[in-house]
């Protein structure tokens, strides 16, 4: 035991000679002009956000290129808060703008960042909005076990929860975290929840079938929204006049509405200024609360009481440039004029409804085309923030790239003065010596391969990106709304299942065979006059036992599509076979009957030619990287499928895992 003191002690000498403290090489780093973050100040990054918050309800182009500056200048290495502050901001501007999909993505990118409880809720009430239920659920529930809410903030957590189970039309369970959400609110004399609760308790309860206990809540839910803004009182009377009307109660409906209509009017004569958006305000207008009492009284075959309110509905909508309920006021006035036996009236209010519908119809027709409009417009600014955000991470990757560079320099050459220490101690020392390069050059053999392989992927999923926002941006063109949202919907699932999968070197086979499907749907809507294709799976192939890099198929898909079956005159065919061999390997075939490379070639300008030789030779590059690392898991040929040159056949094997 004695003779090990000496090596222990040596041992200890090695360590601190070849693993210095990792703060100073980070600082070596610095000096040497690696770290340019050059980050903005937080009160100028603050101001862009409260400049876009500003201009959020009057121009949503403005408030998006002040996130676009505040994110721009966070710099390379970003403030995880103050990048989350940015993404939060552009969440509430399409959420105020009712662009749930992309609110939503805003959201679960901030949170990313940073997570914080107010943009956790401000993403649960975006699922709320776009009926995600499940997911809504989902979020909300573990923030319950949050020990640092303020009340309003639980009370906010109970009520979304609430609505959460309200719209899967659980109504016991949503009943619950009401209350529980209403005790808080009591107890801390949350005055404004108190009433929401009580009035969303009533709904809950109505949505049940138990009207007694609504009506009793929807008293307590009047009472506190009393002493509320009169925009507030005027919203829950018009609930409870909605449901009076739900069980046929008329005349206590009839007299709901006209208190509603008397503070609506006074709140006209005072200027303040009517019910925000927020508060349903397509409900609370004084030429719609006039078209519901006069629909009361003819529920009641009132038609001469009717008669007045209907009219003044439609002078109140023309006013107003409310087409829809001047339109709606119109007819039933037609309706009523043809019960009471005044064809002449009901004819003349006919036509004037016919003039409305027309009106109507034509503005829109002009509010469609604004929409599509507005679309490319949203289109494009998101185009830049996901620029904005991919330079950022590049320019990360590169950084980190640089760091782990500098640090294998430091190590090599503490090595190299380890080595010229041990030879002092003679050839005892050499043996360790040796042994010890032997397994450090193995690791740093392995790092460099990881290295390299997550440049590669970091080279090839924006190649992809590019192809498939070139797809979207044609549908945008084509003013196709349903079909770009639809499309932008199945490329977010694809997209994060790439990125799911970006990290790993293996994946199942099973996941890329979902990616590839998805994939392939996406193609396949983008050139449907072009191409049919399927995937066929031998019925003794276990898919399970295999593993495959990810992202791998997908390149060649891509070839085949663009460069070979795009260009066929006529409409081809992409099949995908999957085959086991006899020892076990498996056997991936991708055939088309497209033009085939040679003609593909000519085709294609110097740019194109660059772009698919730097695509396939990452492709080669990691096939081989990984064959070196895994020993020959996979396998790549590519020949002409027929002797005129046209088609293609590349055929993949893979080792068994």
């Amino acid at each position: 035991m004695a003779g090990m003191k000496p090596i222990i002690w040596i041992l200890f000498l090695v360590t601190l000679t070849v693993f210095p403290q990792g703060g100073q090489k980070e600082n070596d780093l610095k000096k040497e002009g690696v770290d340019q973050r050059g980050n903005e100040s937080a009160p100028q990054h603050q101001t862009l956000l409260d400049s876009a918050n500003y201009f959020k309800k009057t121009s949503i182009e403005k408030s998006i290129d002040f996130i676009a500056q505040s994110i721009a200048g966070l710099g390379n290495n970003a403030d995880g808060k103050q990048l989350s502050k940015s993404l939060t901001m552009l969440g509430e501007v399409y959420q105020y703008h009712n662009q749930l999909d992309l609110a939503i993505s805003s959201y679960k990118d901030a949170l990313k960042a940073d997570k914080t409880m107010g943009t956790a809720l401000l993403l649960g009430k975006a699922y709320i909005m776009n009926a995600n239920y499940t997911e809504a659920g989902d979020l909300l529930k573990p923030l319950l076990e949050q020990k640092t809410w303020v009340p309003y903030q639980k009370v906010a957590v109970y009520e979304l929860l609430g609505d959460a189970y309200l719209g899967l039309d659980k109504a016991a369970e949503a009943i619950i975290y009401y209350e529980e959400g209403l005790k808080i609110a009591q107890l801390n004399r949350i005055a404004p929840k108190m009433a929401d609760l009580n009035s969303k308790i009533a709904d809950a309860y109505a949505r049940d079938g138990k009207s007694v206990e609504a009506e009793g809540y929807y008293g307590n839910s009047l009472k506190l929204a009393a002493s509320q803004p009169p925009q507030r009182s005027i919203q829950e009377k018009e609930k409870v006049a909605d449901f009076y009307n739900k069980k046929n109660r008329y005349p206590e409906e009839i007299g709901m509405r006209k208190r509603s209509l008397e503070e609506l009017q006074n709140i006209s004569k005072s200027g303040i200024e009517g019910v925000s958006n927020e508060m349903e305000a397509d409900t609370i207008t004084a030429q719609q609360i006039n078209f519901k009492i006069a629909k009361a009284y003819i529920a009641q075959d009132q038609m001469d009481e009717a008669i007045p309110y209907l009219e003044r509905s439609i002078i109140e909508a023309d006013a107003e440039d409310d087409l829809v309920v001047q339109k709606d006021a119109t007819r039933k006035l037609s309706e009523v004029y043809a019960v009471k036996g005044d064809y002449t009236k009901a004819l003349k209010t006919y036509q004037d409804y016919v003039s409305v519908v027309d009106t109507l119809y034509v503005r829109k027709e002009q509010e469609i085309i604004r929409a599509a409009r507005f679309n490319r417009e949203i289109a494009a600014k998101q185009s830049r923030i996901d620029g904005l955000e991919q330079e950022r991470e590049l320019s990360q990757s590169k950084y980190d790239l640089a760091l782990t560079e500098q640090m294998l320099a430091s190590e090599s050459n503490k090595r190299q003065q380890w080595v010229i220490y041990s030879l002092v101690f003679g050839i005892f020392l050499m043996g360790f010596a040796v042994f010890f390069f032997y397994r450090s050059n193995r690791q740093q053999k392995l790092a460099n391969n990881l290295l390299a392989l997550k440049s590669l992927r970091t080279q090839m999923n924006p190649h992809f990106i590019f192809n498939a926002l070139n797809s979207v941006n044609s549908y945008i063109a084509k003013n196709d709304e349903r079909s770009a949202n639809r499309y932008l919907s199945d490329f977010s699932s694809l997209m994060r299942a790439v990125l799911e999968n970006s990290e790993e070197d293996f994946i199942p086979l099973t996941k890329e065979l979902e990616l590839l499907e998805l994939y392939l749907k996406l193609e396949h809507s983008r050139f449907p006059e072009k191409f049919d294709y399927q995937i066929r799976i031998d019925d003794r192939t276990v898919i399970a036992d295999y593993l495959i890099p990810p992202m791998l198929l997908q390149p060649y898909i891509e070839n085949a599509i663009w460069h070979g079956l795009r260009y066929k005159e006529g409409k081809g065919f992409l099949n995908i076979d999957l085959t086991p061999r006899d020892d076990g390997d498996l056997e991936i075939t991708i055939t088309d009957n497209g033009i085939g490379r040679t003609k593909s070639a000519q085709l294609k300008t110097e740019n194109q030619k660059n772009q698919k030789s730097k695509a396939m030779g990452n492709i080669n590059k990691r096939i081989a990287i990984l064959n070196q690392m895994y020993k020959d898991s996979v396998a790549v040929h590519i020949v002409d499928l027929e002797s005129d040159g046209s088609g293609t056949k590349i055929t993949l094997i893979l080792t068994k895992a």
